[in-house]
């Protein structure tokens, strides 16, 4: 045997056994990476109790928000309001936590809002303010976070009157108008087909 033939010989039983060494790391690693991440995230299992503390449970729990079954039927409601230069109008509905609402409100001039809740038991005066702008108009969905009131504050800052009008559908029980340091409540009524 000549000295190349057994360098190769040598070089390839080293290289076989790094081989090994090395899939056999690859394997550990993977497993470590099962058992910390994989397991805890998407099926709920934390051996090692890594999980907890990476917050990684959370991940594994049916936590979708595509579909939210409701008990009760759902709400339609459409009010108007005319504001004079300066005045102001808070309309809010009651809404229990995970409750949804689609709206859709449009004025005729620029109005500041303010789409703000209470939760159910806060001090009076806390609120939670979710949208803030100056605007004539906005659209969308809204799911309530906590159980309480929801809804919107809208001022006029202009000097002509402007025209509200606000449609919404949703898990609601009732609405409250707040305006010119009183409050008024409407029955909403649910919509079966």
């Amino acid at each position: 045997m000549t000295v190349m033939e057994e360098n190769l010989a040598g070089a390839e039983g080293v290289s076989r056994r790094k081989l090994g060494i090395a899939t056999l790391a690859a394997l550990l690693g993977a497993a470590i990476v099962l058992v910390t991440f994989i397991l805890p995230a998407e099926y709920g299992m934390d051996p090692l109790g890594t999980g907890a503390a990476l917050g990684l449970g959370a991940l594994a729990e049916p936590g979708s928000r595509t579909l939210m079954s409701q008990d009760e039927a759902y709400s339609v409601n459409s009010v108007e309001f005319i504001l004079g230069p300066f005045e102001s109008v808070e309309y809010k509905y009651r809404i229990e936590e995970g409750g949804s609402m689609l709206y859709s409100w449009e004025a005729t001039g620029e109005l500041l809002f303010d789409m703000h809740s209470e939760p159910d038991g806060a001090p009076e005066g806390y609120a939670e303010t979710f949208g803030k702008a100056r605007t004539n108009g906005d659209n969308g969905t809204y799911i309530a976070p906590f159980s309480g009131i929801h809804g919107w504050f809208w001022e006029n800052r202009g000097m002509d009157d402007v025209t509200l009008k606000l449609i919404s559908a949703g898990f609601y029980s009732g609405a409250t108008e707040f305006r010119g340091g009183g409050s008024t409540d409407y029955e909403v009524t649910g919509v079966r087909d």
